[in-house]
């Protein structure tokens, strides 16, 4: 059976980050809805991005219609925008940073294990990957947890998602500097990535990342 089945619809989800909310809400982080959309101001980056990073208007243009229906959060960008570094490590402990993926278009989510919307779309982020992920591709699941590697490696155990790898930063360093950038309003956190390193698309809060809306999305984005 597909493991989108058994994933969680966006509504389903939303209303567990409202369950949720009062419970966790005060240890830390957690998604939450904002009047503003899911989109940074093009004030918060910075104006020498459009020098460096190129796309074509027609391509982004193509990918705006594409962020419907399930993914209808995901805001695409006008002009794509350089990200500060962000730095992570495997789950072996060797330092990555997104430039390490050059080649390959990302779709980079925050997560953690006490965000349940968080929890909920790993069997259809997993499914993404197994589905469109090659090498022009990659689902890069980027774990926030705190301390050691136990707790996110226990869950991805438990719920049978091996492809996805164990990226983390258990300093939460990712999660700030998005932030600081008016990126990250909270958990979980996707960014679309080029495959120059680009970012053209961020959103904030869960998706349906199994949905033919999802994977129509990242089909362009791979075309890019």
């Amino acid at each position: 059976m597909s493991q989108s089945r058994n994933s969680l619809s966006t509504g389903a989800l939303v209303a567990i980050a409202i369950a949720m909310g009062a419970v966790v809400g005060a240890a830390g982080i957690y998604w939450k809805a904002s009047p503003s959309g899911n989109a940074p101001t093009e004030e918060s980056l910075a104006a020498a991005d459009e020098v460096t990073c190129k796309a074509d208007p027609e391509m982004l243009a193509t990918l705006k219609p594409l962020a419907r229906g399930e993914v209808a959060a995901m805001a695409i960008r006008d002009a794509p925008a350089v990200l500060p570094e962000l730095e992570f490590v495997s789950e072996q402990g060797e330092a990555l940073k997104l430039a390490d993926f050059a080649g390959q278009a990302l779709l980079v989510n925050l997560w953690a294990t006490w965000c349940a919307p968080c929890r909920a779309e790993m069997p259809a982020l997993a499914e993404l990957q197994s589905e469109l992920g090659d090498d022009g591709f990659k689902v890069l699941a980027i774990n926030i947890d705190t301390g050691d590697v136990a707790k996110p490696k226990a869950f991805l155990d438990e719920i049978g998602v091996a492809n996805l790898g164990l990226y983390r930063d258990a300093s939460m360093g990712v999660f700030n500097t998005l932030k600081k950038e008016g990126l990250a309003f909270g958990l979980p956190v996707t960014l679309m990535i080029g495959k120059d390193g680009c970012m053209l698309g961020a959103m904030n809060g869960p998706a349906e990342w199994a949905s033919a809306d999802a994977k129509a999305l990242v089909e362009g984005l791979k075309g890019i």
